[in-house]
């Protein structure tokens, strides 16, 4: 967490009251709260009564994802629901796990028909091919259509207000998952034009464990949480310390709405440093997602590599003995012996895609540790290789 992020947090946790009780330390509880929501709503494009607050990135996409398919099924046909009513998701492949495995529930558990949307060899989701699944399914068959905002792995980012335009034309809401994307591009519900965006604190230096899902007025979603009725389709005591934080990280992310230029423009930087290092290292490292010199085509703080021969999981564990912290993929998936799912929806064959590697930069990154990272990257890759992909 950044100093002044801390500061805010700490501060905040001193706040005594229940910001739901009416008595004094209740109603300035509540006062700080309804000012850190003004802050969040702001930086989303949306009102404050459209923002939710929520326990992290995983809570906003389930209440998102589940509660909007809900109330669209129970709302369709004027009521009647019953098979076949709204009853269609779509989701692009290479998304999330929390959306994957939400939309494979609600399949699972509850009925519904998921159909799945192919990326291309970048990791993008072209508008063709949702305008394509949507005239075959049928807009008054489907309940939500689900994308990622910027892939958290490979760092494409999608064509989000073209993606939503053709879905809205449908009268089909949209999700959308800017978890990644916050605080390297700009996200707005309004300018987006979708119905619903989650956001996760930690990814722009706010808490772990504190999140936000901007809803729109106009949709409908049934709560996950009951009890309490705190907030629209989320029962529970606020988290008004963390709601702080996340405030003050923002502050420190963006300027206003938008991400700072000069942060933006320093990460970049150093990405195209470090990716220009990788390839001097090893020529046969392939550089997976989009263009990085394409204006809008990646995330800043983002270079996912493969390195031919090499087992991912074993460079991680190498980079890690020399201080080095890297990623064969999502966090959420850490131990899980599998082939990255979004290299695989990219076409990526599964002999080169186990040779996964993901660096992530960000506001706080010195350029003392991209060049740690090229010091020790040859011999992680020289024992890599000597223990090849068995």
């Amino acid at each position: 967490m950044p100093a002044a992020v801390l500061e805010a947090y700490t501060g905040a946790l001193r706040v005594v009251g229940n910001p739901a009780s009416t008595h004094g330390h209740g109603q300035r509880a509540g006062e700080l709260l309804e000012r850190s929501r003004e802050r969040i709503a702001s930086a989303l494009g949306c009102d404050r009564a459209e923002l939710i607050l929520t326990g992290g990135g995983t809570e906003s996409i389930n209440l998102a994802i589940k509660g909007i398919c809900w109330a669209r099924r129970r709302t369709a046909d004027g009521g009647a629901g019953g098979p076949g009513a709204r009853n269609v998701i779509l989701v692009a492949e290479g998304e999330h796990h929390a959306t994957l495995e939400a939309a494979e529930w609600l399949r699972d558990d509850q009925g519904f028909e998921l159909r799945w949307l192919p990326l291309d060899g970048d990791g993008r989701l072209a508008p063709a091919t949702l305008a394509a699944a949507v005239a075959e399914v049928g807009a008054e068959r489907i309940a939500l259509v689900s994308v990622l905002w910027a892939n958290n792995e490979v760092g494409t980012v999608q064509p989000v207000a073209e993606l939503c335009g053709i879905a809205n034309a449908a009268g089909v809401p949209v999700h959308v998952d800017a978890v990644s994307a916050l605080g390297q591009v700009p996200v707005s519900l309004v300018e987006s034009g979708a119905a619903a965006i989650s956001v996760s604190a930690h990814k722009i230096g706010g808490p772990v464990g504190v999140g936000a899902l901007a809803l729109g007025r106009s949709t409908p979603a049934d709560a996950l949480l009951h009890g309490g009725s705190q907030q629209r389709a989320r029962s529970g005591t606020q988290d008004v310390a963390g709601a702080a934080a996340f405030a003050a990280a923002l502050d420190a992310a963006l300027a206003g709405a938008d991400p700072r230029p000069e942060q933006i423009a320093r990460v970049a930087a150093m990405r195209d440093r470090l990716i220009v290092g990788v390839r001097t290292i090893d020529p046969t490292a392939v550089l997976r997602g989009a263009d990085p010199m394409a204006p809008g085509a990646r995330l800043p703080g983002n270079a996912h590599f493969t390195f031919p021969g090499c087992q991912g999981d074993s460079l991680v564990f190498l980079l890690d003995a020399a201080g080095v912290s890297a990623s064969v993929g999502s966090a959420c998936r850490a131990g899980v012996a599998e082939l990255s799912h979004v290299l695989q929806a990219m076409g990526v064959p599964d002999r080169e895609a186990a040779g996964a590697l993901r660096f992530t930069l960000g506001p706080e990154t010195r350029e003392s540790e991209v060049d740690a990272l090229l010091d020790a990257l040859p011999q992680a890759l020289e024992r890599a290789h000597a223990a090849g992909l068995s």
